[in-house]
């Protein structure tokens, strides 16, 4: 009887312990996932404002809505409220310089508007001010708002008209008849944008964003620009007389050359200056509290060690010598702010998984990392006086959210949970660092999700996923592909091998001339480490899969080692002499490969997955989409092909309306369905039938 009992209690315990278990996350948990970004504290450092995207599932698409909260010394007041429109898009929350008044953006199917909303007053309606068409940039005194804006073409042009900018107008080549031609002839090198259906014959088939001026109270606006280039990031000089932007004029001349550059335009007509040095990159403006300097950042080639500059900034925008504040620092900085008092100058940067504030003193001296932790900060704010700062914050285990704390870091608060009760359903296993050295000692930083459910003594497949870039970094970022392998039954490997950004500029570009032969060891290597870590991975049920650079390592490495078991590519390159010629940013291998494909057909060929493609036994999924013009979808087609004559297990999953980002900004039913074909396609091989894997060849030992 005492046996009977003793077995019904553990019956008893072992039921409430599985009902308990909560169950992983699932592809269409997507459609509760909720963004923040645009993170804007006020001047004043009495409220801060930021935008939420989340996913309306009805619909196929996404809502973006701006929210507003009060604070007291840096801590939030009151409830969370939103401002916007419920049934407009909105974005772009930008403040008045006395923080009295929040702007921001709205589109719907009439057009674009922008808003002014006055804090005092929540409940009061947002209006508009006249002539005001972008985001407005106040003068210094605040009589004057700037702003960019490109010139929408015509929706309701219709027959030749509108067909006018489908034929480059240097074109040589005549028609008998514009009025049944429907083509398009073009003249410009890169007429396909990745993500755009439409296409560019020639550069003046663009609509350039110009700076314009009109009075702060409305009124007409009045056009000082006329680039044939897009003009960015607008910012005052402390006279009121200038204006500050950023360009880039050889933008429809793609080159490995750096070209970008900071143009004075002065508020009272005349022709931009270009003030910064050509060859090289500089952009980012930003003027010194005093209005005595101007801070920037500054590319002087491709592959070069990115800087934060400051130089003497003249009354006419002149600029003196710059001085490297950076030098000695091998990270790349982001935006530079200046603090109140003109010493310092704060901005971001990736360091690791991590992405994190720093600050470095103007008149020189060491860059400090201001704040900490295993997590990835973005959309920076601070007060004028920097007392209150504000940021969006994630981790690899928890979706981001916003928070506000004091100048230096301290007293952090949370102001958000957007995402706290679908999270709460569901179960997210820790994220776990793991690193191991390669033969020339260099360190490779990675981490590993156990499989939800996890049991000691039980074995388990595995997924080795591969960012893209190559100059992409991993690291504390909330990533549902990860958690939803984890859902199913994997441990998933991911790491950041040479090559990825965030350790340095040399970690960066090691890599150069030698992609993915260099990295393949930084990934079998990693495999290694992970199996001697974790005995409960099964050696022979190992999985690869990654998009763009990820997915182009995955073809490599499937027909280059047997060490994986199935494989799913997606935005994938199979060839670099059709990527070359088909792409929108050929210049990527005429610097990394250092030539042309006829300049270093070697190269090109012995780079290239393709020239092993015969060795492939891994069953292989190719996920594309239908408008990438990054990695070409005929890319995963000749990939796709080859496999099936080669008798290789293989289906290819195409996406229309889609680009380069499906995975991050695509159609959101798209978007789920890959999460959805990603994981069936692993459960299938490497859970529900290892046993129908295609024999590995015997042959296929890692030789680079």
């Amino acid at each position: 009887m005492r046996h009977q009992m003793k077995l019904f209690l553990l019956l008893a315990c072992a039921s409430t312990s599985a009902a308990a278990q909560k169950r992983g996350v699932l592809p269409e948990d997507y459609y509760k996932m909720v963004d923040v970004a645009n993170v804007t504290v006020a001047p004043d450092g009495g409220h801060v404002a930021f935008t939420s995207t989340s996913v309306v599932e009805a619909a196929n698409k996404r809502h973006t809505e701006v929210w507003l909260q009060k604070l007291s010394n840096g801590a939030p007041v009151g409830k969370l409220m939103r401002v916007s429109d419920p049934a407009k898009e909105s974005s772009k929350a930008a403040w008045s310089p006395d923080g009295a008044t929040l702007t921001f953006q709205t589109r719907d199917r009439t057009g674009g508007s922008t808003w002014f909303k006055k804090v005092a007053s929540p409940e009061a309606a947002a209006v508009q001010v006249e002539g005001v068409k972008g985001t407005p940039h106040w003068s210094p005194d605040g009589k004057w708002i700037a702003y960019t804006w490109a010139a929408p073409s015509d929706p309701d042009a219709k027959g030749v008209k509108a067909r006018e900018g489908w034929i480059a107008p240097d074109a040589i080549s005549h028609t008998l008849s514009a009025e049944r031609f429907d083509g398009h002839v073009v003249t410009m090198m890169h007429y396909e944008k990745d993500g755009t259906l439409a296409l560019l014959p020639h550069p003046s088939a663009v609509a350039e964003q110009q700076v314009y001026l009109v009075a702060a109270a409305g009124g007409t606006p009045r056009r000082l620009t006329s680039f044939t280039f897009d003009a960015g990031e607008p910012v005052w000089s402390a006279d009121g007389k200038t204006i500050l932007v950023s360009g880039d004029s050889l933008w429809d001349v793609p080159s490995v050359h750096q070209s970008r550059g900071i143009y004075a335009v002065s508020v009272a007509g005349g022709a931009p200056r270009r003030i910064t040095s050509h060859p090289g990159s500089a952009y980012a403006p930003a003027v010194s509290p005093d209005g005595h300097w101007l801070a920037y950042l500054s590319l002087p080639e491709t592959g070069a060690q990115l800087d934060v500059m400051v130089a003497a900034l003249a009354p006419d925008g002149k600029l003196g010598s710059p001085r490297n504040l950076t030098d000695k620092w091998d990270l790349n900085p982001e935006a530079p702010e200046w603090s109140p008092d003109g010493k310092t100058l704060h901005f971001t940067a990736g360091v690791g998984g991590n992405h994190h504030l720093f600050t470095v003193p103007v008149a020189g001296g060491a860059v400090t990392q201001v704040t900490k932790g295993d997590r990835q900060l973005a959309s920076v704010s601070f007060s004028n006086d920097d007392k209150v700062m504000a940021y969006s914050s994630t981790t690899a285990d928890i979706p981001e959210e916003v928070f506000v704390a004091r100048g230096d870091g301290s007293g952090e608060s949370r102001i958000s949970s957007f995402n706290d009760a679908w999270m709460s359903g569901v179960t997210i296993m820790p994220t776990e660092r793991i690193t191991w050295k390669v033969k020339d000692g260099t360190e490779i930083e990675g981490w590993i999700v156990k499989p939800v459910g996890y049991q000691p003594g039980k074995k388990y497949p595995m997924v080795l996923k591969i960012h893209g870039g190559p100059h992409g970094a991993y690291g504390q970022t909330f990533f549902q592909t990860f958690h939803v392998l984890s859902g199913s039954g994997f441990f998933v490997l991911y790491s950041n091998p040479r090559g990825s950004s965030n350790y340095g500029n040399k970690f960066e570009y090691v890599t150069r001339g030698n992609w993915l032969v260099m990295d393949t060891e930084d990934f079998l290597k990693g495999v290694d480490a992970a199996l001697k870590k974790y005995p409960d991975i099964d050696a022979e049920r190992v999985g690869v899969s990654g998009g763009s650079y990820g997915g182009l390592s995955t073809n490599w490495l499937t027909g280059y080692t047997n060490r994986f078991a199935a494989a799913v590519s997606s935005r994938s390159i199979a060839n670099w002499f059709s990527w070359w010629g088909t792409a929108d940013i050929p210049e990527m291998t005429e610097f990394e490969f250092y030539g042309y494909p006829w300049e270093q057909r070697d190269r090109y060929t012995r780079l290239s997955p393709f020239s092993y493609v015969e060795k492939v036994t891994a069953p292989t999924l190719l996920i594309e989409g239908e408008e990438d013009y990054r990695t070409p979808m005929g890319e995963g087609e000749e990939w796709y092909m080859a496999l099936k004559k080669l008798g290789v297990p293989t289906e290819l999953a195409r996406y229309p309306r889609s680009g380069h980002n499906l995975s991050r900004t695509g159609e959101p039913w798209l978007l789920v369905d890959r999460l959805e074909r990603i994981r069936s396609w692993f459960a299938y091989w490497l859970i529900q039938h290892p046993e129908k894997l295609p024999k590995k060849r015997a042959d296929m030992a890692y030789h680079p």
